[in-house]
């Protein structure tokens, strides 16, 4: 959906893209109910049902999110980030 408002850049559709990139060793990560539950309790983050299911994959996994959305950046939460931009 990024891909086609252009807010991801991309030279792939977003097909040819995931293929690229699960090609490249990356795993997706499922979206389950304990991490429904998590993203529901996930305190000062803002309403955004996407973020908030990203992020809570993220802490899940403990896994590092990569994001330029400087709201998830400056969110206060525990949550391992790098700036992409940066």
């Amino acid at each position: 959906m990024l891909v086609a408002k252009r807010r991801l850049r991309s030279v792939d559709s977003a097909g040819e893209l995931r293929r690229t990139v699960l090609d490249a060793g990356i795993h997706e990560a499922p979206l389950t109910g304990d991490i429904g539950i998590l993203a529901s309790n996930l305190e000062g983050l803002h309403g955004d049902p996407a973020d908030r299911f990203i992020v809570a994959t993220a802490i899940a996994g403990d896994a590092t999110l990569i994001t330029a959305d400087q709201r998830l950046l400056r969110w206060r939460g525990k949550l391992k980030r790098h700036d992409a931009d940066k």
